[in-house]
């Protein structure tokens, strides 16, 4: 089945030289535009993309993108969204993050490699799981949201960690001394339990009969699935 990518962007030229590097991406993708508020609600409402890229601000409404992230949000089908905006990437960082905006670029500060390497790194990321591969899909690297059946894991960045090397081992003992490596502070058995004690309870709030994830006494942990 082909992406289906949606581009709310408001001005043409700007428009068009994103549909053009999308192509460029994912000459597969079905690619729809829209150049103001209402009509990109109506279809992020109707609709279900694989990938969303939107500026802030469009026509006069300064904060019209922030409430097309809103209304993503309020459907919880984990739609990546790329904020393309002129607005400064050290102020809106931060906000973007807090929208579960997966991304931002600031308009004139990137280039079409740039551009082509977070659509493919969001899309990869976004990707529906295997039917016999029941797994979170996280990249602690990039600090966004983790993924599991669809609904996103309320993890902080060193959970996050330590969830990835037990996925990357699964069906394998992954020692406390190698967890250690992955806690900046603390690095004991108490603390290294604490942060799987956390993933458990994440994991639990999707799905709370969840056993996947076994306690080895004296020795670590094991991912189960």
């Amino acid at each position: 089945m082909a992406v289906r990518i949606a581009v709310v962007e408001d001005d043409p030229p700007t428009r068009d030289q994103l549909v053009t590097w999308l192509r460029a991406a994912r000459p597969d993708a079905r690619i729809e535009t829209f150049g103001d508020r209402d009509s990109a609600e109506a279809a992020l409402a109707r609709e279900r993309y694989d990938l969303v890229t939107l500026d802030l601000e469009l026509g006069r409404e300064r904060h019209a993108g922030i409430a097309l992230i809103n209304g993503l949000n309020k459907r919880g089908l984990g739609t990546p969204v790329l904020v393309v905006s002129a607005m400064p990437a050290a102020v809106y960082r931060s906000i973007m993050k807090a929208l579960d905006a997966w991304d931002y670029l600031q308009k004139t500060q990137f280039d079409e490699a740039e551009f082509i390497d977070t659509v493919l790194a969001l899309l990869r990321q976004a990707g529906p799981a295997r039917p016999d591969d029941d797994t979170p899909s996280l990249d602690p690297l990039w600090q966004r949201s983790p993924l599991w059946r669809g609904q996103k894991l309320n993890l902080p960045l060193t959970a996050q960690r330590i969830l990835a090397v037990l996925l990357e081992r699964r069906g394998e003992v992954v020692s406390y001394e190698q967890l250690f490596d992955l806690v900046k502070t603390g690095r004991s058995k108490d603390n290294v339990r604490k942060h799987v004690a956390t993933i458990r309870d994440a994991l639990r709030e999707i799905d709370p009969g969840f056993e996947g994830l076994e306690n080895v006494p004296m020795r670590g942990f094991r991912w189960t699935g």
